[in-house]
């Protein structure tokens, strides 16, 4: 079954759960989302009763919103210590310490930003919320000297984003300092199955404009990208759902492979795929299958079917945050047009209310291999150029 929440559900997530009976669970903000119609909706009642008798339910969470509702109602299952495992950055880092011992990590408070010095921190280093969304609130430190400002940076952006997600989402109350991974940086959607095999749904590589960029501005998923790397990183996530004792499971890892050629996860990301239903639905539309389906029906991929006719084809996830530097308030309007223009074959433009939520949508593109140039302009551009003030 699913659970729905905030922030988002696009058109492709509601026709899959009303095209295949995929029963939701009608909580209060199931009920806001315009649903379409046929859509099968169970009581909450009937959603608790059926997980309890099963001793792992196969449940799929569109947003971490809901995380509160089966903390709540799910308490006698596995289900909310498995997520917090997961979501809390410092607990994974506990879970799998036995894996990577060299790994440098320590929590702090944010109280304690303004009063520590990071002297004996091995640089560069990463600071960022212990339990987050996207890349909200995260910094790089590659010098010492830079630690003040970016504690500055850091309880500037507590005041802007605190409000947008609720706590189990995005929690600015604790932070968590940990090593650099350096290395290239890939997103997975996978599931683990009853048996305790992992699935995976859907490789994307995350393509930085420098090495200080930490930034979600693109993903991409090519048919080299899932032949280079699909056994090697069945066999990591193997190894960490073993740790976790998981089975019917869906998850959003990141993770990097440093220059030695080690995998190192950078966190995952528990009952979901990638937010705002974005690399799920990109997947089907780079290779022609449902993630949410094959989770539900336990289907796994035929890669090498499903790759055919895909040579030199990269398939982006485009994510236009606000990277101005300009306030929500003083942005009148985002000239989404012009950007069209600026790529060979846009599949599909979401867009979103900035001033509701830190972006102004998502642009889902195919390009060809060999004009990575339209990819690299809109990764070093701060999307100044299509955004119109207040007057």
């Amino acid at each position: 079954m699913f659970l729905i929440d905030k922030p988002y559900i696009s058109d492709f997530f509601k026709a899959t759960i009303r095209d295949n009976n995929i029963p939701v669970i009608g909580t209060a903000e199931a009920s806001e989302f315009d649903l379409y119609p046929d859509t099968r909706v169970i009581s909450e009642a009937t959603a608790i009763t059926a997980i309890s008798d099963r001793q792992y339910p196969c449940l799929y969470s569109n947003s971490e919103n809901s995380i509160g509702w089966i903390a709540k109602q799910l308490a006698f299952s596995q289900l909310p210590g498995q997520i917090d495992l997961f979501k809390n950055k410092l607990k994974f880092r506990e879970l799998t310490q036995s894996l990577f011992p060299e790994f440098y990590y320590q929590g702090i408070t944010t109280q304690d930003l303004v009063k520590i010095k990071p002297d004996n921190v091995p640089l560069p280093f990463i600071i960022k919320p212990a339990v987050g969304f996207f890349s909200l609130g995260v910094h790089k430190v590659s010098a010492l000297d830079e630690w003040d400002s970016t504690v500055d940076s850091i309880l500037q952006e507590i005041q802007q984003i605190k409000e947008v997600f609720p706590a189990e989402v995005l929690d600015t109350s604790n932070y968590i300092i940990e090593q650099c991974i350096e290395g290239d940086e890939y997103a997975i959607d996978a599931y683990v199955d009853e048996s305790g095999d992992t699935v995976i749904l859907g490789i994307f590589k995350h393509v930085f404009s420098s090495a200080e960029d930490v930034s979600d501005r693109v993903y991409i998923t090519s048919k080299e990208i899932i032949e280079e790397n699909l056994d090697e990183f069945t066999g990591f996530l193997n190894t960490l759902s073993q740790f976790a004792g998981i089975r019917n499971f869906p998850l959003h890892v990141e993770l990097r492979r440093d220059s030695n050629g080690l995998l190192l996860p950078i966190e995952v990301n528990p009952l979901r795929f990638g937010g705002m239903c974005t690399t799920a639905d990109a997947t089907y539309m780079a290779y022609g299958f449902n993630p949410y389906l094959y989770y539900y029906q336990q289907n796994k991929p035929d890669w090498d079917h499903l790759l055919e006719g895909k040579e030199n084809k990269l398939f982006s996830i485009i994510v236009l945050d606000n990277s101005t530097g300009i306030p929500a308030g003083e942005i009148r309007s985002f000239d989404y047009e012009k950007l069209l223009t600026r790529f060979e074959r846009p599949l599909e433009l979401r867009k979103f209310d900035h001033s509701q939520y830190p972006l102004f949508g998502f642009l889902f593109t195919e390009t060809r291999a060999d004009n990575f140039e339209e990819l690299k302009s809109i990764l070093h551009s701060d999307l100044s150029e299509y955004i119109s003030l207040q007057s």
